[in-house]
């Protein structure tokens, strides 16, 4: 889960190091293309699974939270905490990386041309 928001962490800045590589801070053209129209994008693809990991994460937790108020033995209070902590460390990481998005977004929009 680390590694699949690191990754998404690491396109983001290089999109915006491109944008900030050209000269006066304007990104050198670059050859339209035309999108692939068969399926989803590989970064939408990318923040799905991210998304689902996060999931995965809280529902865990909160399972695991739940067995621990039940008394059920084998599940001790550190682990439970560890676990709640994990999931709040990732969906705090996820926001940010939403955050972000749609502040590269706004921007891009704000553009003129």
């Amino acid at each position: 889960m680390s590694l699949e928001i690191d990754s998404v962490l690491a396109q983001i800045r290089s999109l915006s190091s491109q944008a900030k590589g050209g000269l006066g801070g304007i990104a050198p053209p670059q050859s339209p293309s035309a999108p692939d129209k068969s399926g989803p994008s590989a970064f939408a693809t990318l923040m799905g699974k991210a998304v689902d990991s996060v999931n995965q994460q809280q529902q865990t937790a909160g399972k695991l939270s739940d067995a621990f108020q039940r008394g059920d033995p084998g599940v001790e209070l550190p682990q439970v905490m560890l676990e709640l902590q994990k999931a709040g460390v990732a969906f705090r990481a996820l926001t940010e990386v939403r955050n972000r998005v749609v502040s590269a977004y706004q921007e891009v929009m704000n553009m003129q041309i």
